[in-house]
């Protein structure tokens, strides 16, 4: 999909579970996909715990977000979260295509 037609896709959210375990991951993944070229808002207020799993579905989500051009954001990141991110070394899970318009 090209960034302009990107751009006029309706954005999508996506609420992460409290829990992002091994039983997230699949789920995560499967919902993820199904909204592939959409600009895409993850909604990160309610994650308790994140296990590795989860946050590689995420990193894949935001490579392909990227390589489509289209923006992927996280929202309202928990406390607990940004710890997470932190002790897995603060991979960035953000993209905002060049010329993105908000």
């Amino acid at each position: 999909m090209s960034t302009e037609a990107a751009t006029l896709a309706e954005r999508a959210t996506v609420s992460l579970a409290p829990v992002l375990d091994l039983q997230a991951a699949e789920p995560l993944r499967a919902e993820l996909m199904a909204l592939r070229g959409r600009p895409l808002d993850l909604d990160a207020s309610q994650v308790t715990r994140m296990g590795g799993l989860c946050l590689q579905v995420l990193m894949s989500a935001r490579k392909i977000w990227s390589e489509d051009g289209v923006c992927l954001t996280v929202d309202q990141p928990s406390l607990a979260f940004s710890e997470q991110l932190a002790a897995f070394g603060e991979p960035e899970l953000q993209f905002e295509p060049e010329g993105e318009l908000s």
